[in-house]
């Protein structure tokens, strides 16, 4: 079945068109047939359209609103122009998979959008509220545009970390405050932990019982995550996924007083510090110049520039702080696994996390680590490695897809 996969954010649609099946499951033998991201949604849109095996489009449009912009894609997908394989009506289109960032405790798994599912994403809307309005747009918009007779589904950030314990997940406030309003860590980047997690036992053999991992989701957002007998155990963002790691423009951990201080300092309101928090911070607020670790590193080479390294140092410290106190929770792991654009493409910033961690058992191969980058896949520790480290690129799409087809046709989940 083809299966459409929406990422939508305040202003942008992200999709992928996806060939699978109970039995591509099965067999790995799913297809990606087209992909897409359309941006600045509400004034002059930018498009890029992509089918496999052809250059790519890039175009402007005139886009209002998400509904617009699905049915710009829809339309594209079912002309001629396009010349997506199978797909040549709206029909061709069986089921619709969204990416919804928060779903609190409600939802610890995919699930079949009802109008019960759809009231219950709007109650989480106070814990994502510039994630969550959005993915619901997506929602109302494939709803439109398809009939109610093709079938969505919505695949939550939150749900793979469902697993924590309570004393991973709560913080210690006054213990009412958790039962009145649910403050609490839930953890996202979900589905790229849960991804990465399967490809790891798909590549080792492991059951999902006898996976004990780390992983690394490394971006312009970060997340780590404590995988234990192959359920998340604890992660490192929080009742927002501003907590954790250093990231592109976000802190990360922060004493709480800060925002007070700051507030009396600088005059700032609180929407102004965490405006400041989330798009001001990490990478790009240390350095100065940039939230692209890629630049970061060649300003470093080039020019020696302090702030440049001082921002990767803060960033690998920061990463290997929350590494060795899961390795603590676990009494030990398996692997630790690096995924993310950063995570993925970067040998640099493998290198500088795992180095001199040789008293864990910790070491890669240079050659391996330097060949994987640009979507390869595999094992690159050193020989006598006792931890194994492994680059696994993530594929959310395909993992929304895939759920989406286990819920249609009501499978059980395997992993």
């Amino acid at each position: 079945m083809n299966v459409l996969v929406l990422n939508t954010g305040s202003s942008s649609l992200k999709f992928q068109v996806v060939d699978t099946d109970l039995d591509a499951i099965e067999k790995n033998a799913d297809r990606q047939l087209a992909r897409g991201v359309l941006e600045r949604i509400g004034s002059e849109s930018l498009v890029t359209l992509r089918v496999e095996g052809r250059a790519p489009v890039r175009r402007t449009a005139a886009l209002r609103d998400h509904r617009a912009a699905l049915d710009y894609v829809l339309r594209w997908l079912v002309s001629s122009e396009s010349g997506v394989p199978g797909i040549s009506a709206l029909g061709d289109v069986h089921a619709v998979g969204h990416r919804v960032v928060h779903g609190g405790e409600k939802f610890t798994r995919s699930t079949v959008v009802t109008d019960e599912v759809i009231d219950q994403i709007e109650d989480c809307i106070d814990l994502a509220p510039l994630h969550n309005p959005a993915n619901l747009k997506g929602i109302y918009a494939a709803r439109e545009l398809l009939g109610p007779g093709v079938a969505q589904v919505a695949v939550f950030d939150t749900s793979f970390h469902s697993t924590m314990p309570e004393v991973a997940y709560l913080y210690a406030i006054p213990y009412p405050l958790y039962v009145r309003h649910k403050v609490r860590r839930y953890g996202f980047h979900g589905t790229s932990h849960r991804y990465v997690g399967f490809r790891y036992r798909a590549l080792t053999g492991k059951t999902h019982e006898d996976t004990n991992i780390i992983t690394l989701h490394l971006g312009n957002g970060c997340s780590a995550c404590a995988i234990k007998r192959g359920d998340s155990i604890n992660t490192s963002m929080g009742l927002t996924p501003l907590e954790g790691l250093v990231m592109g423009t976000r802190s990360g951990d922060i004493d709480p007083s800060v925002l007070e201080f700051l507030h009396h300092k600088e005059g700032l309101s609180f929407q102004e510090i965490d405006t400041l928090l989330n798009k001001q911070s990490g990478l790009l607020g240390i350095s100065g110049l940039t939230n692209d670790m890629r630049e970061l590193l060649e300003e470093e080479r080039l020019h020696q520039d302090r702030r440049a390294r001082l921002a990767v140092e803060l960033f690998v410290h920061r990463v290997r702080h929350y590494l060795g106190a899961y390795l603590a929770q676990m009494n030990g792991a398996d692997a630790i696994v690096f995924t993310g654009g950063i995570g993925e493409n970067s040998a640099e910033i493998r290198s500088r996390i795992c180095g001199e961690l040789g008293f864990l058992g910790i070491g890669l191969d240079p050659a391996k680590n330097a060949a994987a980058v640009g979507g390869q896949e595999g094992d690159v520790s050193a020989a006598d490695a006792r931890v194994r480290t492994f680059v696994i690129p993530t594929n959310e799409e395909l993992l929304i897809a895939r759920d989406t087809v286990r819920c249609v046709k009501n499978a059980p989940r395997r992993w």
